[in-house]
């Protein structure tokens, strides 16, 4: 009976022998990109067509460092990569690691080539690219003097700040002697002193640009003193001098939007700033005038003039309170010695004569309490309200009026 395979042990055999053959390992294949696809995931999907066939192809995301441009329909390109099958649907496919454009595969190798070496030399690094000045008020332009990207640099110069003066060397920059022209312009426009130095010049193929990926040029641009802004082709197209300046743009309308400073928009920022600090000098005055007046006042506080006048209305007030304390003691003390009068009022003698009493006295002085204070035929004088009456003791007799004698008397 004869052999029987499954569709897989098919394929599988098919892609071994695809595997086993060392030429489709590593093949170049040129043709036109027809159905090019690029998928979210990254990867991307095309074909490449000639007047007799086509063959699919498929760049992995991983292998897109290697891409140069945007593929679309109908670019010529070279592709490097390996033939094999893709045993699920059974057919052979092309697995791009490389794709060129057709024609300029020699210099896309000279270019990659040239690029590594001077990456390997420092001449990429940031750390010597120099700080484009903010407010440049000549620059220098090295392109050709009819092209579109000095009218392009013009214009937006003219709109942005019409101060700014522009130095044109007008240069090669395509064609045999375009390297060398580019280099002389730089220097020119070096030893004239710019603030910025524009190199550029419009879009177009790889070998219309190919001047500036000379190395001459990339090594004048690096040993430039002035700061350098790259501005060559279009935003997809990149070249050595791209690499090497201190500053890349895009397309020459954004160098010169990158190099020429807005000169309205630098006026209102001044005013903006004029009126910020006129509002922090206003703020920084009241401040100090505030703290001015109350050093004025603590100065006042401790004067010795004021000190003086604090301890005066002390005084005075401790004298006001003093004297409150002394009327008050005052009006106490007559209080109290009205009610001692009056006290004494009813002890005094005088006050007893007047209500009917008398008082009598000795030959000797001496107050008549008692019958035995006197002796018969002894004189006595008796004190009434309105004077004295002289008196002779005649007899005396002793009566029991508890703690009272009473005696008779003759006048």
């Amino acid at each position: 009976m004869r052999n029987v395979y499954s569709v897989k042990q098919v394929n599988a055999y098919i892609k071994n022998m695809f595997t086993q053959d060392f030429m489709l390992s590593r093949i170049y294949v040129k043709g036109e990109v027809s159905n090019c696809k690029y998928h979210t995931s990254g990867h991307i999907y095309f074909s490449l067509k000639d007047e007799s066939g086509s063959i699919a192809c498929i760049m992995f995301a991983g292998q897109r460092s290697g891409l140069g441009f945007r593929m679309q329909d109908g670019q010529q390109v070279i592709v490097l990569g390996t033939v094999t099958t893709y045993e699920r649907d059974g057919k052979y496919q092309l697995y791009a690691k490389e794709i060129i454009l057709d024609g300029a595969g020699l210099l896309y190798e000279r270019f990659e080539a040239l690029k590594r070496e001077l990456g390997e030399m420092g001449m990429f690094a940031e750390e010597y690219k120099k700080p484009i000045p903010p407010f440049a008020r000549r620059i220098g332009i090295v392109t050709a003097p009819t092209g579109a990207a000095i009218r392009d640099i013009m214009n937006i110069s003219a709109r942005r700040n019409p101060y700014v003066q522009l130095l044109l060397y007008p240069a090669l920059v395509q064609g045999e002697g375009a390297a060398v022209s580019i280099v002389k312009g730089i220097q020119v426009l070096e030893r004239a002193q710019v603030d910025i130095i524009i190199v550029g010049r419009g879009g177009g193929s790889m070998e219309d640009l190919w001047a500036f990926n000379e190395e001459v040029v990339a090594r004048a641009i690096f040993n430039c003193q002035i700061p350098v802004i790259s501005a060559v082709g279009h935003e997809t197209d990149t070249t050595i001098a791209d690499y090497v300046a201190d500053l890349r743009a895009p397309t020459p309308s954004a160098a010169a939007e990158l190099a020429v400073f807005e000169y309205q928009a630098f006026v209102n920022d001044l005013d903006s700033r004029k009126m910020k600090l006129r509002r922090a000098l206003y703020q920084r005055l009241q401040l100090e005038r505030m703290r001015a007046e109350r050093y004025r006042m603590r100065l006042n506080y401790l004067h010795p003039e004021s000190r003086l006048r604090a301890q005066q209305q002390r005084c005075m007030e401790l004298e006001q309170k003093l004297r409150l304390m002394m009327e008050k003691k005052l009006t106490m003390s007559k209080q109290k010695l009205a009610i001692s009068i009056e006290r004494m009022k009813g002890l005094s003698p005088l006050a007893k004569l007047n209500q009917g009493f008398s008082y009598v006295e000795s030959e000797g002085g001496k107050t008549v309490k008692r019958v035995r204070d006197v002796r018969k035929e002894e004189g006595l004088t008796i004190y009434v309200t309105d004077g004295m009456v002289k008196a002779k003791v005649e007899d005396t007799i002793r009566e029991d009026y508890g703690e009272r004698d009473i005696f008779r008397g003759s006048i």
